[in-house]
């Protein structure tokens, strides 16, 4: 049977740690990647038995690389501390690595949000990247946030059958302070150059109807309002913030132009 090392990104995940590292214990190496968090995040870690590394928080995607460069075996489940790992996805790993017919797999996640499950809203099956690979058939780019992933040449791709759950936001103040996060981290994006008040807005509304309309977002009741809302506010901003940075970056320029007179 392979060895399965599965690693968990972390960062003041004190009251969500401890159920996602439960929900891996059938795992033959449980890594935390914590980001030197103030919390109990570490202790709570610890205590069940992960091995807890510290690495600096430069971006998602050079945090997840230095991750998967801590685990010790060749096969890396990627869990985040909103996650959990059902009984059935672990024997359905457990199989598929086995087999091994595969190098990199697509896990569907179900996610619940305000007291209910989130069927539509581009939520279910969610396949948002790879979590179960080889090390040396994936990695991921460097971007801040929303990170792509990176496949080596010949590595065959798979899609999971049974899900994980995810509790995406334990309140509307997470859901709002996460999008503050996301939207500062994503307006550094070399994709957001250029960026404009007008395309802010547009995006924002695409966004908001691509959620609610297109993906069907509506038929979540209100929880997919809020999702469609949420979405609408990241991209305004995520936009919006790039152009504060372009202004900050030209403001700078035209101080030292003066000070050179």
């Amino acid at each position: 049977m392979s060895p399965i090392s599965v690693y968990i990104i972390a960062y003041n995940e004190a009251e969500k740690v401890a159920d996602a590292i439960r929900s891996v214990a059938w795992a033959d190496e449980v890594v935390v990647a914590d980001s030197h968090s103030t919390d109990d995040t570490v202790r709570i870690a610890e205590s069940l038995g992960a091995r807890v590394v510290q690495i600096p928080f430069q971006g998602f995607g050079r945090l997840r690389n230095d991750a998967v460069a801590a685990c010790t075996h060749e096969w890396v489940f990627s869990l985040d501390s909103d996650e959990r790992c059902t009984p059935e996805a672990a024997a359905e790993i457990r199989a598929l690595v086995d087999k091994a017919e595969h190098g990199v797999y697509f896990v569907p996640r179900r996610n619940f949000f305000l007291g209910r499950e989130i069927r539509y809203s581009g939520w279910y099956p969610n396949y948002r990247q790879p979590q179960l690979f080889r090390k040396s058939q994936m990695g991921y780019d460097t971007s801040p946030v929303h990170e792509n992933f990176e496949l080596t040449a010949g590595a065959k791709v798979g899609y999971m059958q049974a899900a994980i759950w995810q509790y995406p936001f334990k309140d509307l103040a997470e859901v709002v302070a996460k999008m503050n996060r996301y939207s500062t981290l994503g307006a550094t994006k070399r994709r957001q150059s250029g960026s404009s008040y007008g395309k802010a807005l547009t995006h924002a509304i695409w966004a908001f109807w691509k959620h609610y309309l297109f993906k069907r977002g509506f038929l979540d009741g209100w929880p997919g309002l809020v999702i469609a809302l949420s979405y609408f506010e990241v991209t305004f901003y995520r936009y919006a913030k790039a152009v504060e940075l372009a202004h900050q970056a030209q403001w700078e320029q035209d101080w030292k132009n003066v000070l050179k007179r």
